[in-house]
């Protein structure tokens, strides 16, 4: 089974993978992410992509849906709870695509994108740190 699940690995591996990664941020980075919902599915649905006028499911590798901490506030009431959301099938489209990259590489990779959002970054910020932000 080794190398099967290496090759595809379940929703169960990439959500512990992203897991992990959120566990090792720094303390107050892991004690805010603690408070988002993470969700791992196979493919985006269908609402997701036509808000981001996207076409490609295989072009979404993740996505967070919420109020960045940089902009809540203790008066306005949240109807739902900050999500990130990882989908396997595109992270495994783009793993294919990247020499040298591992598995764990490319989805701690998106993880962090997803939850800087969730701290207030934009995509110019996450670029300052973050090399793979083309």
């Amino acid at each position: 089974m080794g190398r099967m699940s290496k090759a595809s690995p379940t929703l169960a591996e990439i959500e512990q993978i992203a897991r992990s990664t959120i566990a090792d941020l720094p303390a107050p980075f892991a004690a805010a992410a603690s408070e988002v919902v993470l969700r791992v599915e196979d493919l985006p649905d269908t609402q997701m992509l036509a808000e981001l006028n996207m076409d490609d499911p295989l072009e979404l590798t993740g996505l967070y849906e919420g109020v960045p901490m940089t902009h809540k506030s203790v008066t306005y009431p949240e109807p739902w709870p900050d999500t990130v959301w990882l989908f396997r099938k595109p992270i495994l489209a783009e793993l294919a695509t990247r020499d040298g990259v591992t598995l764990e590489q490319l989805v701690a990779h998106v993880t962090i994108h997803e939850f800087a959002h969730h701290f207030g970054w934009s995509d110019d910020d996450i670029a300052t740190i973050d090399r793979w932000w083309e």
